[in-house]
């Protein structure tokens, strides 16, 4: 008879797995989710990037498994870069530099037990690894992805969501109710207003600058949840899964080479 938990592969979510089973296992590819922990709005939880950013990996996993890809998807990281937020009680900001090094060393340890493949699945707007990407190319062995999970769904979105925001929105909190209906308090959702510079040219998207959130909007939440709905969350849910799941077998089958993926 089969070993209950191989059969059920178990042995893809490192923080589930004994020994055993990674013992038993091979791995291609890791992913590692990343969140952060502040405030969505007065109706989701402080930690909706993190939960969001694993079941979305939990879920992509389980599929490529399925496919046959070769991942282990490791603990997420809870935390994320958001200084910005600190206006609101209870935000818990690291640096990028924090990340950046928390990564590196995970790299490291990756690369020591012969993983080769990183996928860096994000959970948070405030989360930029390009640099470090770019800082570790050539000084690793592992080839690293980032993937901003909401990203790869961009065009579904625009087709299923009615009212675009950007934090606590109407996307966000349908994916809270397709997830986590329990943590998601619709009684308590406002409209998420923000507030508009002083400076006009700082509206438009070629001028970047770092915008307080505890002046830019009243409770955290930019954009409008009312219409949110847990059919609107599936739907681009599974868009996002298969398209995940899809770019961890690719990058399961080849083998590590001099110039890859090229």
């Amino acid at each position: 008879m089969l070993d209950k938990r191989i059969n059920l592969m178990v042995a893809w979510n490192l923080q589930e797995s004994t020994l055993k089973d990674v013992k038993e296992s091979r791995f291609e590819v890791a992913v590692l989710p990343v969140g952060s922990t502040e405030p969505h709005g007065l109706h989701l939880p402080y930690g909706m990037d993190y939960y969001q950013a694993k079941a979305v990996a939990e879920k992509a996993c389980e599929k490529a498994v399925e496919m046959g890809a070769k991942v282990v998807m490791l603990p997420a990281i809870p935390y994320g870069s958001n200084r910005n937020s600190l206006g609101f009680p209870m935000t818990i900001s690291l640096d990028q530099s924090t990340l950046n090094m928390v990564v590196r060393d995970i790299v490291d340890s990756l690369e020591h037990h012969g993983v080769r493949k990183l996928v860096i699945l994000n959970g948070h707007g405030g989360n930029d690894f390009t640099p470090l990407m770019r800082d570790l190319y050539g000084r690793t062995g592992v080839f690293i992805v980032t993937v901003d999970w909401w990203k790869t769904v961009e065009d579904v979105r625009s087709i299923i969501i009615e009212e675009p925001g950007e934090h606590a929105d109407e996307f966000e909190t349908s994916i809270g109710l397709a997830l986590f209906p329990h943590l998601v308090h619709m009684e308590d959702a406002e409209e998420g207003f923000v507030n508009t510079p002083k400076v006009k040219s700082l509206t438009y998207p070629w001028a970047r600058f770092t915008r307080p959130w505890n002046f830019l909007t009243m409770n955290s939440g930019f954009g409008n949840p009312l219409k949110s709905s847990k059919e609107k969350g599936e739907k681009i849910l599974e868009k996002a899964v298969e398209r995940i799941a899809h770019l961890i077998k690719e990058l399961s089958d080849p083998e590590v080479s001099e110039g890859f993926p090229y």
